[in-house]
C-alpha cells in the first residue's frame, strides 16, 4: 500500500507515545485477490493460506473472493470458522494431533493433506472413532531438483510429505480405508518463488506426476494442489511475480481441478510497519537509528536475512529543549528496542536524511510479520493494528 498523509496524521493524532503501527488497506486487497482469482484458468481456485496473516479483517476481506482457506492448526480452524461458516477449508502441516485431525473431521474439511503413510492410518483410525468419512489428499515430498527459492520444502530431506517411494503403498492403503476418501494429492514444494514461468513449469511437473500416480493405481487424479510459493522480491518491490504470465502458462485442464494455496502473494502488499525512530547514533563508524518496534513486532527481516524495504517520512517537530540527533547522506542501520543484536530491520540502507523523531514505513509488510513474531519478548507495548476499510479501529 502506498503511504496516505492522512493516515500517517491520524497515526501520530492517535498514539499515546511513539508511533508504533500496522496498518492494513482492505479494498486494496479485495481488489487484488480478485484480480488474482479472475486471470486463473477454468477448474482452477485460489485458497488463501492462513498462516500468512489469521487477523479478523483480513480474513473478512477475503471471504467470499477466495475459494477457500488453507490452515495448519486446529487453533486457524477456529478462526476460519469464525469468520466464514461455510467457506471451504483445506488443512495442512506436519505433526497433526488426533486432536486436530478430529477438529478438522468435526469442521467438515475439503481435504486434509496427509504428510506419512502413519499419517494416513491415524485419519482413518481418527474417522473411524467419529464415525465420518475424512477427506485425504497426499502431500508428497517431490524428487529434486527443484528451482530456487527463499525455501524449499521438497527436493531435499525434510519433514514435509511423504517420498515419492511411499506413493503408491499410501493410495493402495486409501482404497482399503473405509473412513477416509482420497481426493487428490498436495504439492507444496517451495515457499517465496519470484520465477513466473519456472513456477508454472513446476506446476505442469506436479500435474504430470500426479496423473502418472493415480493411472497407477486406477484412481482419478481429483484435486492437484499445487500449494503456495508464489513470492515477493522485497529487493525488487517494482518487478512483482508476473501472476497474470504463471496463470496463461498453465494447462487447460478437463481432468482435475488445479488448486492453490497462496498467502504472502495475496496479502504482502495490502499491509505496512509504521515505527516511530527513537534515536541515531553512530558506534565503531557505523550508523544506527534505534526505533519504537523491532522483530518483537515483524520478525520477517531477521528470520530471512534481508534489510526490508522502507520509506523515510519527515516528521518536523521536535519536542526537546535539545539537540535533535541524526544521519544525513549515508548508510543506516535499523535496529529495534529489543536487548539483541540479532532485532534489526534494514541494514546499511543509504539514506538522504534521517532524525528521531521521523517515521519509518516498512512496505509489503502485510505477510509474514505480526502473525510469526515473538509478540511478548520483553514485554513490550504492541504496535497499533489499523484496519482501513473495516468498521473498526484495534490495537494491540
Amino acid at each position: 500500500m502506498r503511504i496516505d498523509p492522512e493516515v500517517v496524521a491520524d497515526l501520530r493524532a492517535g498514539s499515546d507515545g511513539p508511533v508504533c503501527a500496522y496498518v492494513y488497506d482492505l479494498a486494496g486487497l479485495r481488489d487484488h485477490a480478485a484480480a488474482a482469482v479472475a486471470a486463473l484458468p477454468d477448474r482452477a481456485e485460489l485458497f488463501y493460506a492462513v498462516k500468512a496473516n489469521s487477523e479478523r479483517p483480513i480474513l473478512d476481506a477475503l471471504t467470499g473472493i477466495v475459494a477457500g482457506f488453507e490452515v495448519g492448526s486446529a487453533g486457524e480452524i477456529d478462526r476460519v470458522r469464525a469468520a466464514a461458516p461455510r467457506t471451504p477449508i483445506v488443512f495442512g502441516g506436519p505433526g497433526k494431533t488426533d486432536a486436530a485431525l478430529a477438529a478438522a473431521a468435526r469442521a467438515g474439511v475439503a481435504a486434509v493433506h496427509v504428510e506419512s503413510i502413519h499419517e494416513l492410518r491415524r485419519a482413518e483410525h481418527v474417522a473411524a472413532g467419529l464415525g465420518v468419512t475424512l477427506p485425504v489428499a497426499l502431500r508428497v515430498n517431490l524428487a529434486g531438483p527443484l528451482p530456487v527459492a527463499t525455501l524449499a520444502m521438497a527436493g531435499r530431506p525434510t519433514q514435509f510429505g511423504m517420498d515419492e517411494a511411499d506413493v503408491p503403498d499410501a493410495l493402495a492403503l486409501a482404497r482399503c480405508c473405509a473412513h477416509v476418501e482420497f481426493v487428490g494429492f498436495h504439492f507444496h514444494c517451495l515457499s517465496n518463488h519470484h520465477d513466473a514461468p519456472a513456477h508454472a513449469r513446476l506446476v505442469l511437473r506436479y500435474l504430470a506426476r500426479a496423473g502418472e500416480w493415480a493411472a497407477a493405481a486406477g484412481l482419478p487424479p481429483g484435486i492437484v494442489n499445487a500449494g503456495g510459493g508464489i513470492g515477493v522480491d522485497y529487493a525488487a518491490l517494482d518487478r512483482p511475480f508476473d501472476w497474470r504470465g504463471f496463470c496463461a502458462a498453465l494447462p487447460d485442464v478437463s481432468d482435475v481441478r488445479l488448486r492453490f494455496e497462496c498467502g504472502r502473494f495475496l496479502v504482502a502488499a495490502c499491509g505496512a510497519y509504521v515505527v516511530e525512530v527513537l534515536d541515531v547514533k553512530t558506534n565503531h563508524g557505523h550508523a544506527f537509528a534505534v526505533v519504537r518496534g523491532g522483530t518483537h513486532h515483524f520478525r520477517l527481516p531477521a528470520s530471512w536475512g534481508h534489510s526490508h524495504p522502507f520509506t523515510v517520512i519527515p516528521v518536523q517537530e521536535w519536542a526537546y529543549p535539545f539537540p535533535r540527533p541524526g544521519v544525513a547522506g549515508g548508510p543506516v542501520t535499523v535496529a529495534g528496542e529489543l536487548c539483541s543484536p540479532k532485532d534489526v530491520l534494514a541494514r546499511d540502507v543509504v539514506v538522504g536524511e534521517l532524525r528521531a523523531g521521523d517515521l519509518l514505513w516498512f512496505h509489503h509488510a502485510g505477510a509474514y510479520g505480526w502473525s510469526i513474531s515473538h509478540h511478548d519478548f520483553l514485554h513490550h507495548p504492541h504496535p497499533a493494528q489499523v484496519f482501513l476499510g473495516a468498521r473498526q479501529r484495534l490495537r494491540g
